[in-house]
């Protein structure tokens, strides 16, 4: 049995379907000509990815059952070969679900400097998003492309503008910041200290950095240069938002009225502090949301192929959601968050937002030790709440926050206050389904995924996910094997 299949299917059950990096087929029929995009978008996407054959996903991730394994891998083996450059693939020679054998396929990244992988004999290079996989544009292979050597957009001049597009508070508190920590750019002055800090260029015009940073109205040069934002709560089942707008301004000032955007439209929920206590709070730390709306602006690609995309944020029923133009650049993501490691696909804007301050109230937009993400994890972690899931699709980079499941009933928005202490809710979510399976079990009996499912009530998924946890806990044991039926039944103490 391989860990790295229940790792895998773990994952899946949490995400309730298939993930950037991990696509899951039935191939029951045979191997999907679906396989064709997947094995290219998953070559293109950062780190790779993984694809299983031989599980269903709408029946909750069970094993389908192949007839031939074996001759599914030599077919993948075969496809691998039919890209440019050829796909590199690793099988897992022991992955199995519920007893029966699947086929797990480590899908290897493609070296950047050949990407993107394209089918041969079309052409045609697939890339992941977070809806799934999409034939790539010629903007995106044009991004791509662009990828292969260190960026350097934020360096560029803009045709037309001058000194005059600043905004002058903006550049005013912009300098006060460098004289009072000393920086060594104090010691210019007027037009020679803003082309030294990469504000101007050598032609007098302003970088794309300058721009968005300390410009007065950046959109009149880079009108996508935007956040949309929207909510989609409580909208009666319409797919149209409510409050939706696009932010715009510089970068200091965009920061600061998305943050008041959210705090207009985000519910109030009960929460409960250390000691105790009750308070109402936002339904998701602003701290944490501060930070992810900060990278998307600093962190975004600037660079040609994305000017006609815009960083999207979404507020969900259940999760916040915010995409930027853009993978990450010289990290990767299983080192977001808990690394203190800087890395800028925008040097120039970075520095300028360092010290770039917002002349109402001063505030920062980022600090330069990076731990803006590991502040993330800190302020979800304080609020019990999931940890942030960090999406790098190459062309863009997506932080998804979910609520916890058993959150608190959203109220008002309120002003925070201190409440009586509230009693323990009763069990729910998984221990809730972990007792009703041991109920249904407690008789001795031995059943499948779909009896169980029935006589509990729960989706097969859920059951199968506790299932999963329940073999770890050594609480449940599965029966059969290769071509038998997979049951499982409650361990005895006498087991």
């Amino acid at each position: 049995m391989s860990a790295l299949i229940d790792q895998l299917l773990d994952r899946l059950q949490a995400a309730a379907g298939d993930t950037a990096e991990i696509e899951v087929k039935s191939a029951a029929g045979g191997l999907p000509a679906s396989v064709t995009e997947s094995l290219s978008a998953l070559a293109n996407l950062p780190g790779g990815g993984y694809l299983i054959l031989g599980v269903s996903e709408a029946d909750g991730f069970t094993a389908v059952g192949l007839r031939d394994p074996q001759i599914l891998k030599q077919g993948l083996a075969t496809k691998a070969r039919s890209y440019l450059p050829p796909v590199r693939l690793t099988f897992d020679d022991h992955a199995a679900v519920d007893g029966q054998p699947v086929v797990l396929a480590t899908v290897h990244e493609c070296d950047p400097a050949d990407k993107p992988c394209r089918v041969a004999s079309t052409g045609v290079a697939y890339g992941r998003s977070y809806d799934g996989d999409h034939a790539l544009s010629d903007i995106e292979i044009q991004a791509f492309l662009l990828n292969r050597t260190a960026p350097v957009s934020d360096r560029e001049p803009i045709p037309g503008s001058s000194v005059d597009d600043l905004d002058a508070a903006l550049v005013a508190t912009w300098r006060e910041r460098l004289a009072e920590i000393g920086d060594s750019l104090s010691r210019f002055d007027g037009v020679e200290q803003l082309r030294h800090a990469g504000v101007v260029a050598t032609n007098g015009e302003l970088t794309k950095a300058g721009l968005l940073v300390l410009g007065s109205y950046p959109q009149q040069f880079l009108p996508r240069f935007v956040i949309n934002v929207a909510d989609f709560r409580d909208t009666g089942g319409s797919t149209r938002a409510r409050n939706a707008r696009s932010i715009t301004g510089p970068i200091p000032l965009m920061l600061a009225d998305t943050l008041d955007w959210l705090r207009t439209n985000l519910a109030t929920v009960t929460t409960e502090t250390g000691d105790g206590s009750v308070i109402d709070a936002p339904e998701y730390p602003l701290e944490a949301l501060r930070e992810v709306v900060a990278n998307a602006l600093v962190h975004r690609d600037i660079s040609d192929w994305s000017h006609g995309r815009a960083i999207e944020l979404r507020l969900l029923p259940d999760r916040f959601i915010i995409t930027n133009p853009g993978g990450l650049y010289g990290i990767t993501v299983d080192r977001l968050g808990s690394d203190k490691v800087t890395s800028a696909r925008n040097g120039f804007l970075v520095a300028l937002c360092v010290n770039a301050r917002n002349p109402k109230d001063r505030a920062r937009v980022i600090e330069a030790l990076a731990t803006g993400l590991t502040r993330v994890t800190s302020a979800l972690a304080a609020r019990r709440l999931p940890p942030a899931s960090y999406h790098d699709y190459g062309l863009e980079f997506t932080v998804v926050i979910r609520r916890a499941t058993n959150a608190a009933v959203p109220l008002r928005h309120t002003p925070y206050r201190v409440t009586t202490p509230i009693p323990a809710p009763r069990p729910t979510g998984t221990s809730l389904v972990r007792s009703r399976i041991a109920e249904v079990l407690s008789d001795g009996a031995s059943l499948s995924v779909a009896q169980i499912a029935e006589a509990t009530q729960v989706n097969v998924g859920t059951v199968r996910n506790a299932l999963t946890r329940m073999r770890k806990d050594g609480l449940v044991q599965l029966l059969g094997g290769p071509g038998k039926a997979s049951l499982y039944r409650l361990v005895s103490r006498s087991d």
